[in-house]
Order: structure tokens, then sequence, then C-alpha cells
């Protein structure tokens, strides 16, 4: 996934599926500088972590 896909996805109210590492997650923030993302996985665990965003895979 790149930077741009990120915002849209951030400023959409639409639910879009993203992966990481074989799990559903939420985006949180974006750290474009660092090109890093903020996210949780999707369920009742709410631990954040940081990800390059290039290790993100949009399901459609």
């Amino acid at each position: 996934m790149d930077i741009i896909r990120v915002k849209q996805i951030l400023s959409s109210s639409a639910d879009v599926k993203v992966m990481y590492n074989g799990s559903s997650i939420w985006i949180d923030e974006l750290h474009e500088d660092q090109e890093l993302v903020t996210c949780h996985l999707r369920g009742p665990l709410e631990e954040r972590t940081q990800v390059a965003v290039s290790d993100l895979i949009e399901v459609k």
C-alpha cells in the first residue's frame, strides 16, 4: 500500500478491509514523514503498534 491510499482510507466513511501480517487491522493514524501507521487488530484487543505503510495490504 502507499501513503496516498492510506490517506484515502483514513478520510473515508467506508469500512475498508486492510491486512497486516495475515491479520485484519484498523488504521488509527498515519505518520507520513516516517512512512508508518499506528494500527490495531480488529476486535476486542486494542493493542496499538506501528508498522510500515508498505507492509499493509488492502483486501478488495
